[in-house]
Order: C-alpha cells, then sequence, then structure tokens
C-alpha cells in the first residue's frame, strides 16, 4: 500500500462537473493499491498519516500534527501509483490490485481515519475525477508499507 501525501491549504475533487469532495487545510492523501496488501497495511498507513508531523511549530520546525491544527483529509483511490514505466512508453499497472480488492481496503482505510476523529472527504472509487491541490509548503511524501 502507497500513501502520496500532500499537505495543502485546500484542495478539492470533482466527478462529472461536480464536486463530490473538499477540505481546507490538512492532507490531500492519493492512495494505491497492490495485491498483497490487507487491513494490516492499511492500519500502519493510518496510524502513520494520523500521528505525523508536518506542521510548523513556533520555532518553525515540523512538530505538529494534522489533529494539532484542526486539519481534514481528502483520500483519492490511485491505482497509478503501481505503474511501471521502466520498460517502453506506456506503463504497466499489473501491480494495481483490481477493484474488487482495492475498493474495501479503501473504504476500510478511510473509516480507519474517521475513526481517528478526523473530517474525510473522498473521490469516487473508479471515476474520472479532476483533484484540485493547493499544496502548502510544498510538503509531499510517499509512504508505504509492504
Amino acid at each position: 500500500m502507497k500513501a502520496l501525501l500532500q499537505r495543502v491549504s485546500q484542495a478539492s475533487v470533482t466527478v462529472e462537473g461536480q464536486v463530490v469532495g473538499q477540505i481546507g487545510k490538512g492532507f490531500v492523501i492519493l492512495l494505491g493499491v497492490t495485491h498483497s496488501d490487507s487491513q494490516a497495511q492499511a492500519d500502519w498507513l493510518a496510524n502513520k498519516i494520523g500521528g505525523i508531523r508536518l506542521y510548523e511549530d513556533d520555532q518553525g520546525k515540523m512538530n505538529r500534527a494534522l489533529a494539532d491544527v484542526g486539519g481534514s483529509l481528502l483520500v483519492i483511490s490511485q491505482f497509478t501509483l503501481y505503474g511501471d514505466a521502466r520498460k517502453g512508453r506506456r506503463p504497466s499497472f499489473i501491480e494495481a490490485a483490481r477493484p474488487e480488492q482495492a475498493q474495501p481496503l479503501f473504504d476500510y482505510f478511510v473509516s480507519l481515519l474517521r475513526g481517528q476523529g478526523f473530517e474525510v472527504a473522498t473521490g469516487v472509487f473508479g471515476a474520472e475525477m479532476q483533484v484540485a491541490i493547493h499544496n502548502d509548503g510544498p510538503v509531499t511524501l510517499m509512504l508505504e508499507r509492504d
């Protein structure tokens, strides 16, 4: 399971011309699921994100977590995180889990974040989406649990 985490000042996701999710200050999480992933990877990742300190304190050090600043989350399913472009010019996505495996893990991951008390918006699983991200910093991290 991979999560590309971006600290944002605001973000939204639009499907078929309608905004289906939006947040102010917080994190956008692009979430990729592979075949070997289970709830254990989702548990680890949700706990890591819930406590990761990416906001500055009064001394300018990244010592504050999302809960400390009252931030929200926008989680978007992103199978292309498992794209492999080492050969040829068209990426292979065979490492990405099929929707019947990925969607339940995506939903479980979102429920874990909500269970930590965060406001969580999402896109629409499997839909064509337009994501507007106002990266803050910019701060972007790849988090991965094998």
